[in-house]
């Protein structure tokens, strides 16, 4: 019997250096004891692992990948699971092929909990200012589920460079002073304050940017359950901005209604009901459903996309996922009312290819814009909107019927070839891309979206 004694509960480097000596002179996986320091010892002093021998195999990228990230779950068989895998691999290179393998599935599921765990932190930890001899620091808290803490401590580096910030956990705790890293032990929820002065700044944005319409309790709750609401400020909002949700969505239809007719809201209703069931491209064996418009039927600014994304999809709404929130934050910013707005895309099913479990967007092509110009049109015809916007190069192409560029034709108003002003600027998923002045081309945008609302305001 060997035991192998890693320094950490997430020591990848300790356990892969091990494993490869010990799967080099085939020690069996039941022959180790896999052990951390710190926690219970099995033997008073463990053997130690051999050196590594000249010749070692080889294993897929893949997998030194998927044992990264179950290193770092909480289940104390992670390391004998992760050796007997790799004792597999070892004899039968090709194993990570066998999907139906139970040990890889197992291992599998085990890197999907970290990964979504690591997800959750940097989504739900909410930094809050306090004051000590360097000035101010951020201070946050998290209870994670699994040992993610150091794995995901370079996105918050990354993030936040130029703050002094700390992350308290009950196992470790990070503290970055702007130039060095550095841990700390444990620490309890009392150590973390519990709010700052911009709390109450961030709380009214966001009651402001909560839209009745798009609300979908079962997958809010699954995206962010419950357990982080205590770390974050506006959730605190969310029962009662919840409760008044389905009301409000009631007036803001009845007022539309009211305000354009019965005959529009039915007309429209129709569309978007035969739109449901459109074959008239093989986009709809691809897509979850079709992805209609949405909106005030009097609505001074129709913005169009290109296509619903992985979220629109699922949810059969248009702009809901991160393209639509950087949307959101930006009309705010430009001082645009979001729910006097229609929003809708050029083409209403989502094109993706599949990578994995992933579906990556996948851009649409000529007859697939040309085939679902038409619900587009249909959509114009009843809004009648003063102003319609196309939001990227797919966009302006289903309004203008013809290839343009969106430099040649941003920052002034065009005519549609059926009448109607149009403008033309960026996607906000080009926002989301971009890498260079990042800040600057999110301004230029927002300065885009005030010229429009202004112009808007003054065409009706």
């Amino acid at each position: 019997m060997r035991a192998v004694r890693l320094a950490a509960s997430d020591d990848f480097e300790g356990w892969r250096d091990a494993a490869r000596a010990l799967a080099m002179i085939r020690v069996a996986p039941e022959e180790v004891v896999w052990q951390v320091a710190g926690e219970a010892d099995l033997f008073e002093a463990p053997a130690p692992a051999p050196p590594a021998l000249p010749g070692a195999f080889s294993v897929p990228r893949a997998f030194l990948e998927l044992a990264e990230a179950v290193v770092c779950h909480r289940d104390p068989e992670r390391f004998a699971l992760l050796y007997a895998f790799l004792c597999r691999l070892r004899d039968r290179p090709r194993a990570m092929e066998d999907g139906a393998d139970p040990l890889l599935r197992r291992l599998e599921l085990m890197a999907k909990a970290v990964r979504r765990d690591m997800h959750k932190m940097r989504a739900f930890l909410r930094f809050r200012e306090v004051a000590d001899d360097g000035g101010p620091r951020y201070v946050a808290w998290f209870e994670p589920e699994h040992h993610i803490v150091r794995a995901n401590a370079g996105f918050f580096v990354r993030r936040f460079a130029s703050m002094r910030w700390s992350i308290l956990t009950p196992h470790l705790s990070l503290h970055w002073d702007g130039a060095m890293l550095t841990e700390g032990p444990g620490a309890s929820k009392a150590e973390a304050p519990d709010g700052d002065p911009a709390e109450a700044v961030w709380k009214t944005y966001y009651a402001a940017i909560f839209n009745p319409a798009r609300v979908k309790v079962g997958a809010m709750l699954k995206e962010m359950p419950r357990k982080y609401w205590k770390n974050m400020p506006e959730t605190a909002l969310v029962p009662q901005l919840l409760k008044g949700a389905q009301a409000r969505e009631t007036e803001m239809v009845a007022a539309a209604a009211a305000r354009v007719g019965d005959n529009v809201g039915k007309s429209w209703a129709s569309i978007r009901d035969e739109a449901m069931g459109c074959t008239r491209c093989e986009l709809y064996k691809c897509g979850t459903q079709t992805v209609f418009g949405e909106g005030p039927l009097d609505a001074r600014i129709v913005f169009v996309g290109e296509q619903p994304g992985d979220q629109e999809d699922l949810a059969g709404k248009p702009f809901v996922g991160p393209a639509g929130q950087l949307l959101d934050r930006a009309l705010i910013d430009a001082g645009v009312d979001r729910k006097r707005t229609y929003v809708t895309n050029a083409v209403k099913h989502f094109k993706f290819v599949r990578r994995g479990k992933r579906r990556i967007h996948d851009k649409p092509d000529g007859g697939e814009i040309a085939a679902c110009r038409w619900w587009l049109q249909q959509e114009l015809a009843l809004i009648k909107p003063p102003l319609t916007v196309a939001l990227g190069a797919t966009a302006a192409r289903a309004l203008f019927g013809k290839v343009v560029t969106i430099s040649g034709l941003r920052g002034r108003p065009h005519e549609l070839p059926e009448g109607g002003e149009t403008w033309v600027t960026v996607h906000p998923s080009f926002l989301l891309r971009v890498r260079d002045d990042k800040e600057a081309e999110y301004a230029r945008f927002v300065e885009d979206l005030r010229t429009i609302g202004k112009r808007a305001k003054a065409l009706a």
